[in-house]
């Protein structure tokens, strides 16, 4: 606990970074451009404007992890913490980036020498690619490829969905086509009882007075039952006779 306590307790690194610049029209100008920017607070002073922004905070509620931004008439200053453990290289290329983005708003405010600017800029990431170890160099290949397989997956299972919908549809289709011929095969294979016992007695005449059931269906594709049915009726209605 007493460890804990006394992490929580350390005071961040804070370095500094001062560029040459010009500022091309005023300082409330420059307030104006970024006071829609959220997360900043903005402090005008004598000549100059500090632009700060504080992503976290210590146990007593102190700025933990800062960046500030202070324009003046003739340079910009950059002042930003590190927190203790972190990398300083990945924290100095975070806040470098932050205030080119920054940069890129008042540009026709203040203008920045590029030259130092560049210079630093080159040096945050020359510093940052060295201190990357042959294991991300492979992991950072390693991502640029399953990225590309992913973006190749997605692209695949955004085709295979369309095909999909398509087969869907045509499935759709051709369930409704084959219920319209089962209703179609069904109303042709069923007969009225009238016709079926004029087919019964047209059978008697041709087969010497003799009926065969399962060859009657098999002709005629009409079920068993359903012909002992129209026999019974016949012999009821006394069209035919049953033979002892």
């Amino acid at each position: 606990m007493q460890e804990e306590a006394s992490a929580a307790e350390a005071e961040p690194k804070v370095e500094q970074v001062e560029f040459p610049g010009r500022l091309l029209t005023s300082v409330d100008d420059v307030k104006q451009k970024l006071s829609g920017i959220p997360f900043y607070t903005l402090q005008a002073g004598a000549g100059g404007l500090e632009i700060a922004r504080v992503e976290s905070r210590n146990i007593h509620k102190k700025p933990f992890l800062f960046y500030i931004i202070d324009i003046g008439s003739s340079s910009l200053k950059l002042t930003y913490s590190i927190v203790p453990g972190s990398s300083e290289r990945l924290r100095r290329a975070e806040v470098i980036r932050n205030l080119a983005s920054l940069l890129s708003v008042v540009s026709e405010s203040f203008k920045i020498d590029d030259s130092k600017f560049f210079q630093y800029v080159d040096s945050v990431l020359g510093s940052l690619m060295e201190g990357l170890s042959q294991s991300y160099s492979t992991l950072f290949n390693k991502y640029d490829a399953l990225l590309n397989e992913y973006v190749e997956a997605k692209k695949l299972l955004r085709e295979l969905e369309s095909s999909n919908r398509n087969l869907t549809i045509q499935t759709s289709k051709l369930s409704e086509d084959t219920k319209a011929l089962t209703a179609q095969l069904k109303s042709l294979e069923t007969y009225s009882d009238e016709a079926l016992m004029s087919m019964v007695q047209e059978w008697i005449e041709v087969h010497n007075s003799s009926v065969d059931i399962g060859e009657f269906s098999k002709t005629y594709k009409v079920p068993e039952p359903r012909i002992e049915q129209i026999l019974d009726k016949m012999v009821s209605m006394g069209y035919i006779e049953l033979k002892s």
